[in-house]
């Protein structure tokens, strides 16, 4: 018996139907032709069970099978049977369905792994062989995740910057409050050092002993009989020292100076001129003047001064001056002014500033004071200093030490006062030449 066979092929091209060729057509036995179906006849590549079917049927009509041949009796061979065609159905259509079978539980076991895993099935395409429904999803689990991270990203550098900010006015404040500290402390310093160079100007201004002071202050000691030439001790020191602070108490209890003063009312001197004196000051309330037009206030300047306030001569404007007839012709070694005390004075501003002191042999009084001024000699020059004593002795030119007996005080600036100058007290010192000479 001749076998009958059925091709299904996959080929994408068109197909053409073939018919099995019987080899050896003197048996007894007839074939069947086989109808071929293709990719044409089914556009996903696969047969079902009754397309398969439905094909060899149409295939059976068109090809009816030939009767069967009867052997000649000379061969006396029997006929030979063959095999049904609904069997061949059957087979092909029970092995379809077992294919079928096998593709869904295929596909319902991804279906299932799929559903165990936490994914939602709706947003997947889960086909065979086919990946861009995961591809999609791990894209979009890319994209969330890089959107967090550039939030999170967003928020640590908005974090840092705010942390940058308050560290940064931290730092601000702190160097703020040095600043204000460091600028404290240098007030404070500049304070001290002000108190320092005043201290300092202070120690300069006071009569301090020097090298040369110390040697005449030996040599005293010395000729004192308080040395021998031998070791000294400290207790004849003290001894010498105290010997000399009387004598210099007794000396200064003597009008305050220990040195003779010229000038004094007392003893004959006497104002003979002055620039104008300052309205409404006086004695008694108001200015009262002698017959040569001169203020009896005038001879407060030359009086002895108890530093009241107030007791003084004034003289108008910021400049002014005076002349005096000193008692007697001397030669003028030093000039005193004197102002109220720094203690005890209200404003003193009106004090004299810059002075100049002039003197000249006036004669007899006979003698016009005009005519004598012409042969005025300066004597000394100086400023008044409030920072220092209020009764302050200035030297006269040893180049200038002539026989005057009249002086000349000019002031031409005082220490701030627009209206007036006051002059508590003005001394002239020096020797008679008459002394000198007898001596």
């Amino acid at each position: 018996m001749s076998a009958s066979t059925v091709s299904i092929t996959g080929n994408q091209g068109p197909t053409t139907r073939r018919r099995a060729v019987e080899k050896n057509p003197q048996d007894g036995g007839s074939d069947f032709a086989a109808a071929a179906v293709t990719e044409s006849e089914n556009k996903h590549g696969r047969l079902s069970a009754s397309e398969a079917a439905a094909a060899i049927l149409r295939d059976a009509r068109k090809n009816p099978p030939a009767p069967p041949t009867i052997q000649s009796k000379k061969s006396g061979s029997s006929r030979k049977s063959t095999k049904p065609r609904w069997l061949t159905v059957v087979s092909i259509i029970t092995k379809n369905l077992a294919l079928a079978v096998v593709l869904l539980g295929f596909v319902q076991m991804i279906r299932w792994m799929v559903m165990n895993s936490g994914h939602d099935v709706d947003n997947l395409s889960v086909i065979s062989g086919d990946f861009d429904g995961k591809f999609s999803e791990v894209e979009k689990f890319v994209k969330t995740t890089v959107k967090a991270m550039q939030v999170q990203v967003n928020a640590m550098d908005q974090k840092l910057g705010d942390e940058i900010s308050s560290v940064r006015k931290e730092f601000d404040e702190k160097i703020e409050t040095k600043g204000k500290e460091t600028d404290l402390k240098l007030k404070a310093l500049d304070v001290r050092s002000d108190a320092f160079e005043k201290f300092m100007d202070g120690l300069s201004s006071k009569s301090l002993l020097s090298k040369e002071e110390f040697a005449e202050f030996y040599e005293e000691f010395k000729k004192a009989g308080k040395s021998d030439g031998g070791e000294v001790s400290l207790d004849e020191i003290r001894d010498f020292a105290r010997q000399i602070v009387e004598k210099e108490i007794e000396r200064h209890s003597a009008d305050g100076l220990g040195m003779a003063d010229y000038a004094l009312v007392s003893s004959g001197a006497r104002v003979v001129r002055h620039s104008e004196p300052h309205d409404g000051t006086s004695v008694s309330g108001s200015w009262l003047r002698n017959r040569n037009k001169i203020s009896f206030a005038a001879e407060k300047m030359i009086m002895p001064s108890f530093g009241e306030p107030g007791q003084c001569f004034p003289l108008k404007g910021r400049s002014g001056f005076v002349v005096i007839k000193l008692r007697t012709a001397i030669v003028p070694e030093a000039v005193t002014l004197e102002h109220v005390a720094k203690s005890v004075a209200y404003d003193r501003s009106s004090a004299p500033k810059h002075c100049i002191v002039s003197g000249w042999m006036q004669g007899p009084d006979s003698v016009d004071l005009e005519i004598g001024m012409n042969k005025m000699k300066l004597l000394t020059e100086f400023t008044y200093d409030l920072d220092k004593t209020n009764a302050q002795t200035f030297k006269v030119d040893p180049s200038a030490q002539s026989l005057v007996d009249t002086i000349r005080f000019d002031v031409t600036s005082n220490h701030g006062s627009p209206s007036h100058i006051c002059i508590y007290r003005l001394r002239v010192h020096g020797h008679e030449p008459k002394l000198e000479i007898q001596s």
